[in-house]
């Protein structure tokens, strides 16, 4: 399990591979300097919160070795992160067997 810490009081528990997706994805907006809100349901409950260049983050990850990058997912959640409801945590598709 890993953490994205947000602000400097706040911290939220994702999987190591959902971490990495997402840092992918949201590092790739913030190094725009474009604003986002991250959305996901954790124990049932629904969370949002707004990211932005200036609002400190920091990935902590369970485990030394970053997961492979599944390019259709980051595709996705790309998709997501770009459209006006702002990225949301969707489940992970199969990858394409090359």
């Amino acid at each position: 399990m890993g953490f994205l810490h947000y602000g400097e009081t706040r911290s939220f528990g994702f999987t190591d591979r959902e971490l990495t997706h997402l840092r992918t994805v949201i590092l790739g907006k913030l190094n725009l300097q474009e604003s986002l809100v991250f959305t996901w349901i954790d124990e049932g409950a629904q969370h949002s919160v707004w990211l932005h260049p200036t609002i400190p983050l920091h990935f902590e990850f369970e485990t030394e070795v970053s997961p492979e990058l599944n390019p259709a997912w980051i595709e996705q959640l790309l998709t997501l992160a770009n459209s006006p409801a702002g990225l949301r945590l969707v489940a992970e598709p199969e990858q394409e067997q090359g």
